[in-house]
């Protein structure tokens, strides 16, 4: 009798691991989530924004269409991203785009100086470093998710219900590689 309750004990025991284990990758994931959702709020915003910086920038920058295609084509595609890594990817190529408009407005000393172009500069720079910040906690997030579906014994319950390892909001390989180059300084 002795015995059976102790194989009882430990079934029960394990158990309650197991539902520990789950419940705590459920609320990595869902943290994980609304830690995108924040995220989303930000491209709502900066997606709101564009169609008035190129509107500011349209008259200064008539031949430079192409740049302003791209960063209209790129903003619809983040727009009807669906799920959060096509959100990723779509949301990088954006960032990509914009950074070449900042590239092609220093050839336009007029533009620089207009002020609806500054306050829309300004505005777009915020939401970029609130852009940032919700992707630190998004990363932040995502790691944590990552390290529990990993870990063992968490690894068993992860694989039986279809948790995985998700990818991190990083800047992409081609950012990456402008980064590692030495910045340019001219006087």
């Amino acid at each position: 009798m002795t015995g059976l309750l102790i194989v009882i004990g430990f079934i029960v025991l394990l158990a309650f691991m197991a539902i520990g284990i789950y419940n705590g990758l459920v609320s990595n994931r869902n943290n994980r989530e609304n830690a995108f959702a924040d995220i989303d709020v930000q491209l709502k915003q900066r997606h709101d924004l564009i169609p008035q910086l190129i509107g500011a920038v349209k008259g200064y920058m008539e031949h430079e269409r192409g740049t302003l295609e791209a960063i209209t084509n790129a903003r619809s595609r983040a727009m009807n991203a669906t799920g959060i890594n096509d959100k990723i990817a779509a949301e990088q190529e954006l960032s990509g785009a914009l950074r070449g408009l900042s590239i092609q407005v220093e050839a336009y000393p007029d533009l620089k100086a207009n002020q609806n172009f500054m306050q829309l500069q300004n505005e777009i720079s915020d939401i970029e470093n609130k852009l940032a910040a919700a992707r630190r906690y998004f990363n932040s997030a995502t790691r944590e998710l990552n390290n529990a579906v990993q870990k063992f014994p968490n690894n068993i319950l992860a694989g039986m219900f279809g948790f995985k390892t998700e990818p991190m909001f990083d800047l992409g390989a081609t950012e990456r590689a402008n980064l590692d180059k030495a910045p340019e300084v001219k006087f």
